[in-house]
């Protein structure tokens, strides 16, 4: 492992450039010419930093990859609808951390008593994406599952075109940045997939209501996308839009402040929105963390009652829906211990056969639960750099890494302990040579750049809803290996894609 990043800018004013400013300025009109993009304040748009030439991977494990997370998917699709599992697993965890006990309120309202027979107007959408490093000593390891707000599968697709883009337009450049000059590249078409996942599950929706009314549907299906307020990657959102509005699905967007006087309930348990029509499938693009549900206007007693409670009222209605509470606590780090700590034997009650099992079990990394006695363990005997403390929070700033886990463990409360939990350390292969990364217009040269792997899958009612078992495409996003934090929004982070070689 090289000691530290190697960073070079390049810029107008450098008489060395690594690639020309004619094929930059070529690859960045091309991003935004084809949406990958955030939008800023001020309503302009900036490029999506990105690398230069895609990552290699060995061809094996990337087909291992392809052929576990389907069954990862279908696990937590399963124990998603464990609702009794749910509730006594996860008890610990809501009591330590306020936002889960939010949402296993919220379950707890929909499926409180366990005994009894499945709710028919309950439609689970379960668009996942498994995040995976290739650690050098121990092989490709689960980082963690997103079921909620699992975006830029759109992006990834898009990754995949510039890069093909670079190949067929500056050869001698993508040959001179790429690995292995024998490589291939690994089909994207993540955004397509994910399309038609959403697609076929709103079609099924808008069918069941044809058939209970006994006509012919009168209008396209309709797909209501939920986002955050302000929301900057709108165009990754949009992206998936325009690929639905292909296959013939109608979209709308709103915020759940806006759902909250605009939702009403039709015939059969119809979900109505003011002013569109019948709703047939809904996505999360928010409901993640507390601030989406908060409203100061609403001047509340609760803070967050009256959104989280329109999540619900969503919910309750005859919907295809992704991401439901019960998926979003089905994908928790707390829910992704209990898995990697179960024996292999325990999946079966959720329909995987023992070999499945196995497989699934392959890819999990070790993970403890936080106690006065792995806390004793952890100061004392541990080994600060193998392992990674995380906390219930999604997206990126909620690992704690180092020295300064002993810190933050310190300072714990015991009845927080369950809200956290330490995770073996991944350490992915660096590349062999060095990588151009573009972030705001400039180069830079990066000497240790490693990728994340994120396989989505698709499943409608717990069965697969595309091809290659309901496997829906990828994302690859990289960073430099001395930064923890691998965020495309913030940090290092750089979108990428993905090339093969034989072993």
């Amino acid at each position: 492992m090289k000691n530290q990043t190697t960073y070079i800018e390049s810029n107008n004013t450098d008489q060395t450039q690594f690639v020309s400013e004619q094929v930059i300025e070529d690859i960045l009109e091309w991003e935004i010419m084809h949406g990958v993009a955030f939008r800023q304040a001020d309503n302009t748009a900036r490029h999506v930093p990105f690398s230069i030439a895609p990552m290699t991977m060995e061809r094996s494990a990337y087909d291992h990859l392809r052929k576990v997370t389907p069954l990862i998917a279908k696990l937590v699709s399963n124990v998603s609808e464990d609702h009794r599992f749910l509730q006594t697993s996860l008890s610990d965890m809501a009591k330590a951390d306020p936002f889960f006990g939010r949402l296993m309120e919220l379950h707890q309202q929909a499926h409180g008593d366990t005994t009894a027979p499945k709710q028919p107007a309950r439609q689970p959408l379960l668009l996942m994406r498994t995040d995976f490093m290739d650690d050098r000593q121990y092989g490709a390891k689960v980082i963690e599952f997103n079921g909620i707000a699992a975006g830029m599968g759109p992006f990834g697709q898009r990754a995949f075109e510039l890069h093909r883009f670079v190949e067929n337009q500056w050869n001698k450049v993508y040959r001179e940045w790429l690995e292995e000059d024998s490589a291939t590249p690994a089909d994207n078409q993540g955004l397509e997939q994910l399309a038609f996942g959403i697609a076929t599950a709103a079609n099924k929706v808008q069918a069941h209501f044809a058939d209970l009314e006994n006509k012919d549907p009168t209008q396209s299906p309709t797909f209501l996308m939920i986002v955050q307020k302000g929301e900057d990657n709108v165009y990754d959102q949009h992206l998936l839009e325009v690929a639905l509005q292909k296959l013939g699905v109608r979209t709308v967007r709103r915020t759940f402040e806006q759902l909250s006087t605009q939702l009403s309930s039709g015939d059969n348990q119809r979900l109505i929105l003011d002013g569109v029509g019948a709703i047939d499938t809904v996505y999360l693009r928010a409901g993640y963390q507390y601030s989406d549900y908060c409203a100061p206007e609403l001047d509340e007693d609760i803070c967050c009652h009256t959104l989280s409670q329109t999540r619900l009222f969503i919910e309750k209605h005859y919907v295809a829906m992704n991401a439901t509470i019960s998926q979003q606590l089905a994908t928790s780090k707390s829910m992704q211990m209990l898995l990697t700590q179960m024996p292999a034997e325990t999946y079966a009650q959720w329909g995987l056969s023992l070999n499945e099992a196995h497989l699934v079990k392959s890819v999990l990394a070790d993970m403890k639960a936080i106690s006065a006695e792995s806390i004793e363990w952890f100061n004392q005997s541990a080994n600060k750099k193998e392992w990674v403390l995380k906390n219930q929070g999604e997206g990126g700033g909620h690992c704690v890494f180092g020295e300064d886990i002993s810190a933050t463990l310190q300072q714990l409360k015991p009845e927080e302990y369950n809200a956290w939990a330490l995770m073996q350390r991944l350490y992915p292969h660096e590349r062999d040579t060095p990588t151009i990364a573009v972030r705001d217009g400039k180069q830079t040269l990066v000497s240790d750049l490693v990728s994340e792997v994120g396989l989505f899958t698709a499943h409608y009612q717990g069965e697969p809803v595309t091809d290659n078992n309901g496997y829906a495409g990828y994302l690859i996003r990289s960073k430099p290996a001395s930064e923890n934090e691998g965020g495309i929004h913030s940090g290092q982070g750089i979108l990428d894609s993905l090339v093969l070689i034989n072993n």
